[in-house]
């Protein structure tokens, strides 16, 4: 099985060098819109395409405004300050992530709290989500959901759409509607995907995006806030700008703020690579439905997208049929040259996250020994 799908990687890609796992292409327009912030000497983060960049992408996404920043991280910490997260409060997540979700609520000076993921997206598990709440959670006399053993407010659920797979939005807002909870959605692999219709990181309050190089496009380092609603899009842009007040010349600051700007260089970039989007959408897919194809009728599982949704299949994931076959799976892709990688850390087993509080996480463990991420970079 190796074998055949090291020949069919490399049929694929149409090479027999070294293939990544997710490679950046740059076919259009982007030495020539750098060229031109260079050009201007507007290439930190005063600069047009800073403005265009953030246009672009809320109106590919629908969000009402979208506020451009230095990384995905740092989205997710404007996010999760935006959505009221105090130190010590805890938020609802998934251990099965990128640690860029708990390390931004690190930063927030909250904890995270782990439950399941689903068997139909690989994110969280409205069902788990609400157990976890019947078990460990209660109102206080305000109204405020908190952890009835530690009094710790609970205040937001924050899911992470895995490798692009939207998440059962509608449930976990259910759930968030019942227990008074915030949903932020962590959308950093997530655009070009869609919950029934509508597009991943626009139907919480706050969903944040990454522009890292490996992502569907890329700004070389770079995020995005979703933001719902247009006070809170200009006032995300106040606190990441320094929360400086607009004047000629003067230098006021009516409170703390973050220094969260995306340069003018990067989101020139950024703007040459939206023109490219669809297109780098439709070859993912059609990659995704290649690969689909060829482990059809195979003991390894095809990561496909939930039947409700449309991803743009970030990362094409296979899930083997044991932790043998997997490591298998890798040591011989990697000595061929075809770079594949399993999922990430558990959270949980992390030293800074390992004494977290958490539910049951039977299937997060489950996939965390088989899954394999295999090579899916646009070819155009």
């Amino acid at each position: 099985m190796n074998t055949k799908l090291i020949d069919f990687i490399k049929q694929l890609y149409g090479t027999n060098e070294f293939i990544p796992l997710h490679a950046p292409r740059f076919s259009g327009n982007e030495k020539k819109y750098v060229a031109e912030t260079v050009d201007s000497t507007f290439v930190s983060s005063v600069g047009a395409f800073v403005t265009r960049f953030e246009n672009d992408i809320a109106a590919f996404t629908g969000a009402t405004k979208a506020v451009a920043t230095v990384n995905g991280t740092a989205a997710l910490h404007t996010a999760l300050y935006m959505s009221g997260v105090k130190r010590g409060d805890l938020v609802i997540t998934q251990s099965l992530t990128f640690v860029a979700t708990c390390n931004a609520l690190y930063h927030m000076g909250a904890e995270p709290v782990f439950v399941d993921v689903s068997k139909t997206s690989l994110g969280l598990c409205p069902i788990a989500l609400e157990e976890f709440l019947e078990r460990n959670a209660s109102f206080n006399c305000d109204g405020v959901c908190v952890c009835t053993n530690t009094k710790q407010v609970i205040r937001a659920v924050m899911p992470m759409h895995t490798f692009g797979h939207p998440v059962e939005l509608d449930e976990i807002l259910r759930v968030c509607k019942k227990w008074n909870l915030v949903l932020i959605e962590d959308a950093a692999e997530s655009l070009g995907s869609y919950y029934k219709g509508i597009h991943t990181g626009t139907i919480g309050n706050f969903g944040a995006l990454s522009f890292n190089g490996n992502k569907v496009i890329t700004t070389g380092g770079g995020g995005m806030v979703l933001c719902k609603s247009a006070n809170s899009g200009e006032r995300t842009k106040h606190i990441t700008t320094t929360a400086k007040v607009p004047h000629p010349y003067e230098f006021f600051h009516d409170e703390p703020g973050f220094n969260y700007r995306m340069p003018n260089l990067n989101a020139a970039l950024g703007c040459a690579q939206v023109e490219s989007l669809e297109n780098f959408l439709a070859s993912k897919r059609d990659i995704a439905m290649q690969y689909k194809a060829f482990f059809n009728g195979t003991e390894f599982q095809f990561v496909d997208e939930p039947p409700y949704g449309r991803s743009n299949f970030w990362l094409n994931a296979v899930i083997c049929p044991n932790i043998d076959s997997r490591d298998d799976l890798i040591k011989t892709t990697n000595e061929s040259g075809v770079m594949t990688r399993p999922i990430w850390q558990l959270m949980h087993t992390l030293p800074m996250y390992s004494d977290s509080k958490r539910g049951d996480l039977t299937y997060s463990e489950f996939i965390s020994q088989r899954l394999v991420n295999i090579p899916s970079s646009a070819l155009s």
